[in-house]
């Protein structure tokens, strides 16, 4: 229990583990969501942040935890202390998730915390609610390229108890290309946040440069927040924000959500973390297949992912 005598964020999930379930999906505006979030849709884009929030956009498993907690140790000066204090959702809200009470809803969160806060969302553009670009928030987006972004999410729909039942890979792939997972179209998301970067200040980022060169990515997303941080202090923040550090970190690794609700014993939520990863689950017949439709959806976007380091 909190000091106030509220329960932790961790209790909550505890307590709703009964009524957790695979939730179906819900079409918003044509863009597949966890029935739970389609209920509350309202509220959702009524949401009005503060000009000092900072949104943190990506389509699910493109590094957005990763991403989440260098910004966390940038504002707070590189102090791992402060950034234990409380697990990832709960210092940087997940704006759109709803599920069974008592956990609280992202909304709820938010509204519990004073400005300025950190943002998630998996929300493709268009349902961003549009309070964050008449209020010139800042926002970030990371974009995983598309194979090593479905392998990632395959393992995750299968560990995550609340996701539709990925089912076989064979067929993962094709409801990945057709954009029927949760948040849809990993083609969309990707075109529509590159297309909408200069018009709203938005720093859009690359997993895989992440991964070649944390350091100077994590100076470009300084550089962004209007920050001054020494070069010791910026070494450190690599070195906390590293796939193993952050995997041993409790408040980082997502081991504050119960078995019931992500099972571990079938994937970890913090699994590779790897460029590349994709080679080891597509068969050639299925590359050259995905290719071809990648090609198809991607013409004309001139967007320059990387499938190897």
């Amino acid at each position: 229990m909190s000091q106030e005598g509220e329960i932790t964020y961790s209790e909550a999930i505890e307590k709703a583990k009964a009524s957790i379930i695979r939730f179906p999906l819900s079409p918003i505006r044509g863009i597949p969501l966890m029935n739970y979030i389609a209920q509350n849709w309202d509220s959702i884009w009524a949401f009005r942040p503060d000009p000092s929030d900072l949104l943190i956009a990506t389509y699910p498993k493109a590094g957005t935890t990763w991403t989440q907690e260098i910004v966390d140790l940038l504002l707070h000066n590189g102090d791992a202390d402060v950034c234990r204090r409380a697990p990832t959702p709960v210092r940087s809200p997940f704006l759109e998730i709803c599920s069974p009470p008592p956990i609280p809803s992202g909304l709820d969160l938010l509204r519990k915390m004073e400005p300025p806060r950190v943002i998630k969302t998996h929300l493709p553009f268009q349902l961003v609610p549009p309070g964050f670009w008449e209020n010139k928030c800042k926002a970030i987006y990371v974009a995983r390229n598309a194979k090593d972004n479905l392998v990632s999410y395959f393992y995750f729909d299968k560990m995550n108890q609340t996701q539709p039942e990925p089912g076989p890979w064979e067929g993962y792939i094709q409801k990945f290309m057709r954009g029927e997972l949760s948040w849809g179209s990993w083609y969309d998301h990707v075109k529509d946040y590159w297309t909408e970067k200069e018009k709203h200040n938005i720093l859009y980022l690359f997993y895989e440069d992440m991964k070649e060169n944390p350091r100077r990515e994590v100076e470009r997303i300084m550089k962004y927040l209007d920050l001054t941080l020494s070069d010791d202090i910026i070494d450190r923040i690599v070195e906390l924000t590293s796939f193993k550090s952050m995997k041993e970190n409790p408040m980082a690794n997502y081991s504050c959500v119960p078995r019931p609700v992500f099972d571990e014993s079938i994937s970890p939520f913090m699994r590779k973390g790897e460029v590349g990863d994709w080679t080891n689950h597509f068969t050639a017949d299925q590359s050259k297949m995905f290719d071809e439709d990648y090609e198809k959806q991607m013409k004309g976007a001139n967007i320059p992912f990387r499938t190897q380091l």
